[in-house]
């Protein structure tokens, strides 16, 4: 409890926000996302808003908890009354692994408790979130730092973007260089001089999935993780990776994948088509939670700024919509992203240089825009430029560093 109080709070997330909205709703509020991505400081960032004296805090990674048991909360709830007398709010980290935790949650959420809750695995949560507390939570999802949190976190001022100067862009294409490299997790960007993203990735691989899913086979998790952690935004078939990994069968990747996903490690992106059945038979892409960790832990011959950034650009998209599919036209033109909700068509590419890229990139967002029928598009690159207009439509060129200085969330 005392620890907790008195850990570092670091640079306010942007989540907060979310999180203080829900403050006056009875619903627990529960936020998910990649170990030691900041969960348990962004709910300190909130206990400071509303007192020490406000709210139990329990953390379920704790070796004293090993062993817990739903059965066991009433108990814990005894204990908490001793120590520190009556109180409405719980904070509660790393709830999953309490097998059954929501009964305990919903019991005491009808007695007016309220529950902020954190946990490293999407799928857990969302089975039980839906069988027990069905319309009685606000999820809230936590990424890496933003690029914009990123500046925030090493002290580089923001750069006005009304007025943005020669130097200014440069700058700004500088320190999105090193965003790249390191990633938006807060501990090793603290701590570099540590190992901390391998031992993350580590901890993800072993104890989140192999153990918890009881895997056996444990090299072909691992070699399935790492090909995946080393292709940040490539297209991958499940068969092919079945082949080329010699894993036991379609099936195993994609449950492996499953794991990987519902541990906030990766996530797969389908094409974008009318039938469900061919989005879930076709390649999807995969990008990785963090772009340092992909550094960290993955392998490739040279550096790969254009896929790098594409990852980037996902990631902002994400924390925005999980509806988020990629555009493949009959005659084979690939659009990066296609975004439905707000029929956004992005195409990402490190320069626009040489013309052959810029007539590669053009052709495929007019081909799908034609298709789609949509009039705009966007290209992200490294520096902004004049639109190109074409037959009524309308391609903006925006550099992706200032383009993700705007996104939300």
């Amino acid at each position: 409890m005392q620890s907790f109080w008195q850990r570092d709070t670091g640079i306010e997330r942007r989540q907060l926000a979310v999180v203080e909205q829900a403050a006056a709703l009875p619903h627990a509020v529960i936020v998910s996302g990649l170990r030691r991505v900041g969960k348990s400081t962004l709910l300190a960032q909130l206990a400071h808003r509303i007192g020490q004296a406000q709210f139990y805090y329990v953390n379920f990674e704790d070796d004293r908890f090993l062993g817990f048991q739903a059965d066991d909360a009433t108990d814990l709830i005894a204990a908490l009354i001793e120590l520190f007398g009556e109180r409405s709010i719980y904070i509660l980290d790393e709830i999953q692994n309490v097998p059954g935790w929501e009964r305990f949650v919903r019991r005491l959420m009808d007695m007016g408790a309220k529950f902020y809750i954190t946990g490293s695995n999407a799928a857990l949560l969302s089975r039980e979130l839906g069988t027990r507390l069905t319309g009685r939570y606000v999820p809230v999802e936590l990424f890496p730092f933003s690029f914009a949190e990123f500046l925030q976190f090493r002290g580089y001022p923001a750069p006005d973007l009304t007025r943005l100067t020669t130097a200014d862009a440069a700058r700004l294409q500088q320190h999105l260089g090193e965003y790249m490299q390191t990633g938006g997790i807060p501990e090793p960007l603290k701590y570099p001089e540590m190992a901390l993203l391998r031992t993350l990735y580590d901890d993800v691989l072993y104890r989140d999935i192999a153990t918890r899913y009881r895997i056996d086979d444990v090299r072909a998790l691992r070699e399935l993780a790492y090909f995946l952690m080393s292709n940040p935004a490539a297209v991958v078939s499940y068969n092919k990776l079945k082949e080329q990994l010699r894993l036991g069968s379609v099936n195993t990747v994609k449950n492996y994948i499953d794991y990987l996903e519902n541990s906030w490690l990766l996530f797969t992106v389908n094409v974008y088509d009318y039938s469900v059945k061919r989005q879930q038979i076709a390649p999807k892409k995969v990008y990785v939670i963090d772009t340092g960790l992909a550094n960290a832990v993955g392998f490739t011959f040279s550096p790969n700024r254009g896929r790098l950034l594409e990852n980037l650009v996902f990631l902002a998209l994400r924390r925005q919509s999980r509806e988020i599919y990629y555009y493949r036209s009959p005659d084979d033109y690939k659009v990066d992203f296609f975004v439905p909700e707000t029929r956004q068509l992005i195409q990402v590419t490190q320069s626009l240089a040489a013309p052959s890229v810029r007539q590669r990139e053009v052709r495929a967002l007019t081909t799908a825009m034609q298709r789609l029928g949509l009039v705009h598009a966007l290209i992200l690159t490294d520096a902004s430029a004049d639109p190109i207009t074409t037959d009524g439509m309308t391609i903006e060129i925006r550099a992706v560093s200032q383009w993700l200085l705007e996104q939300k969330g």
